[in-house]
């Protein structure tokens, strides 16, 4: 029989029900300890328990769901797999890719033009990190601005010093910089274009050094039929898609008029309403055959980060269906998001790696698929192997800062007030 000592060490007791108070204490602090210790240091796998992102493996990211009450922070999905590394040489138009609307719009970017900036804010981490995390298409806000062309998250045309980021040129030395640094990657570029300056993109983008990647447009399909296969864009250092808002830009500057070559469903609110997905109206409908580039945005009008990870969960996975059948059983080509690293879980990582699951081997998800096989015929997939199979070497870098702020109708427009500013501003 087990024996303890009263905290004067002096009398013993001997019966179970007298020490049942120390097997009791002893139990608890060996469930803490064990708790506590259970993962740190890198060493947290999959959706188990964390408390930094220090703490979670490769290709993990530690953060909670209170939206969804998932207060806890656990390791969540932090990295896209690459589709080429299970199935490779198809079409670049076989494959989805991960995009991130305005990717420039970063919280806690730094202020440049000496004024508060007063816009939304729509993801969290630098360009640099996007891409080492598997992003492949960046959205981009370009305008005339001090002289040069700035990002700006800005309306109705036109940049103001509380709506301007950074100079565009800053961006695409990341982009540049990727490319050279990882020579089988291809990234694609959307601007919302409000460039007037003769020529002003085609310097830009010549400054920046990108005009080596750039695939021309002269060799983009047209009449929606496929595009080149991976492999060769790699072997031709095309890897660069660059597509404008202005459709003047096609001739004047060689740049892909975007609604000629991709079809594209409803940005903003319209575009998360579950069981609908309308096309844009510049874009023509999902199921036309006239382009062989899908993209769908998922991202409310409004972005607030705390949401996010309660729209990346179930919300995400039905709407990449419905959008899926309004295409003509065709999937996206590229899925747009904000706060991409939000999730209660997989997130937008899971969806994209279902999304090329189903295109590349009819399986549910790209990781069952089996290079050789007959399609359907898939791998058997446990949670714990659905991460990332290599950590490209990014992680996330943003903090967390909401405003807090009021809405009404401006007109047709939104108008905002932040605390410590005296009007309103539309955007």
């Amino acid at each position: 029989m087990l024996s303890c000592f009263s905290e004067n060490r002096m009398s013993r007791c001997t019966l179970p029900n007298d020490c049942s108070y120390y097997y009791i204490f002893l139990f608890v602090s060996v469930l803490l300890i064990t708790t506590s210790t259970s993962c740190s240091d890198g060493t947290c796998q999959f959706m188990e328990s964390c408390s930094a992102a220090t703490d979670c493996g490769p290709a993990l990211y530690c953060g909670n769901c209170p939206a969804i009450d998932k207060n806890q922070p656990v390791c969540t999905r932090g990295q896209a797999n690459v589709p080429t590394s299970f199935i490779s040489g198809l079409p670049f138009n076989k494959y989805t890719w991960l995009m991130t609307h305005n990717s420039f719009s970063i919280v806690d970017a730094p202020i440049l033009t000496g004024t508060q900036r007063i816009t939304f804010y729509n993801q969290e981490d630098t360009v640099t990190n996007q891409l080492r995390n598997g992003v492949r298409g960046l959205m981009l806000d370009m305008y005339d601005f001090e002289n040069d062309i700035w990002l700006c998250h800005s309306f109705r045309g036109e940049c103001f010093n509380f709506t301007a980021f950074q100079p565009a040129i800053n961006t695409l030395r990341e982009v540049e910089a990727f490319l050279t640094q990882n020579p089988t990657e291809i990234v694609t570029i959307i601007i919302e274009d409000y460039v007037h300056t003769t020529k002003g993109l085609t310097k830009l983008f010549a400054n920046a050094g990108l005009d080596k990647y750039w695939f021309p447009v002269s060799k983009m399909p047209k009449k929606g039929v496929d595009w080149p296969t991976i492999t060769k864009m790699v072997q031709e250092n095309h890897r660069l898609l660059v597509f404008t808002s202005d459709s003047s830009k096609e001739v004047g500057e060689g740049i892909a008029y975007q609604w000629r070559y991709i079809l594209e469903n409803e940005p903003g609110d319209g575009g998360v309403v579950q069981g609908s997905c309308p096309n844009r109206k510049e874009s023509k409908p999902l199921n036309s055959k006239s382009a062989s580039l899908i993209l769908q945005n998922y991202f409310p009008t409004m972005p607030v980060e705390a949401e996010a990870c309660k729209e990346h969960s179930a919300p995400l996975a039905n709407l990449v269906g419905t959008c899926y059948k309004s295409a003509g059983n065709v999937m996206a080509n590229f899925l747009a998001v904000n706060f991409y690293m939000r999730s209660d879980g997989g997130g937008v990582f899971d969806a994209v790696d279902q999304m090329n699951g189903r295109t590349l081997c009819s399986c549910s998800t790209v990781t069952a698929c089996q290079v050789g096989a007959p399609a359907g015929v898939c791998k058997n997939m446990s949670p714990s192997n659905t991460t990332p199979a290599t950590n490209t070497g990014g992680s996330f870098s943003g903090s967390v800062q909401l405003f807090e702020l009021e809405m009404d109708q401006c007109g047709s427009d939104i108008w905002l007030r932040f605390p410590d500013v005296a009007n309103m501003i539309c955007l």
